[in-house]
């Protein structure tokens, strides 16, 4: 007698070597023909002339069945809180936990990582919530035809009553390698007038952030709008303080 159905799982798979076998139906019969097809057992699928067939072996299933109890102080709760307090005993109850070693790699993996994605991620969220310091939705030609001169010392002496004006200034460039102290990743002119009156201003190249091309002694026309105030140092830690400008596009005299 054979299995009865769903006595054997759904990779497992019936013979029965002493009758034959259809090969379209895969039905066991005594007689010459299949009773459901009617069709006539080739040789190879008769009982004693067909090949053995081979048991599958079945996959073993992960885990042992047994619920392990993790103690509290290797609840991943605790595994974190520890990391920000105290990362070095934090590292070593990691070790020490039963947890799987994949696992653990994982969880190291994001901690060290975890500094460098946030501050991209705040970055990212900065950028998008600061609106651009110069109008970037004109192109080259329509930004210059709005620009007016501007007297440099004016300028310096009442930035605020510039706010809503773009402006076109010729300045010479006194230091070009800047950090602002109050915006990072920025690079800073020092200029003053081509007269070399003693005031300055400084200038940000807007579209061209972090790539310092001008030098001392350039003659620049400036084309931009109304920045505040910044204070900038310089290589020997001398601190400079003035009205900016942000500079759309620049053009070397």
């Amino acid at each position: 007698m054979g299995r009865m159905l769903g006595a054997f799982a759904d990779d497992e798979e019936l013979d029965r070597p002493d009758l034959n076998k259809c090969p379209d139906c895969d039905c066991f019969f005594a007689s010459d023909a299949c009773p459901l097809c009617k069709k006539i057992c080739p040789e190879e699928m008769r009982a004693g002339n067909r090949k053995p067939v081979k048991p599958k072996k079945h996959k073993r299933r992960s885990g042992s069945g047994r619920v392990q109890f993790l103690s509290w102080y290797h609840q991943w709760w605790f595994i974190i809180l520890l990391f920000l307090i105290m990362p070095l005993a934090g590292l070593i109850l990691l070790i020490t936990s039963p947890h799987k070693l994949w696992k653990k790699i994982l969880f190291v993996a994001i901690y060290l990582l975890f500094p460098i994605i946030l501050s991209l991620l705040g970055a990212a969220i900065f950028s998008w919530l600061t609106p651009d310091p110069v109008n970037t939705s004109l192109s080259k030609e329509a930004y210059m035809e709005r620009c007016v001169e501007v007297d440099p010392e004016q300028y310096y002496r009442s930035p605020d009553a510039y706010q809503d004006t773009y402006m076109k200034m010729t300045l010479t460039v006194v230091k070009s390698t800047y950090g602002s102290t109050d915006t990072s990743g920025d690079v800073y002119y020092l200029c003053r007038t081509q007269q070399g009156d003693n005031f300055y201003l400084i200038v940000r190249d807007c579209l061209l952030d972090g790539q310092q091309y001008l030098i001392a002694g350039d003659c620049v026309t400036f084309w931009g709008q109304y920045g505040k105030t910044h204070t900038v140092v310089d290589a020997d830690g001398q601190h400079y303080t003035a009205p900016s400008l942000y500079a759309a596009y620049v053009t070397l005299e």
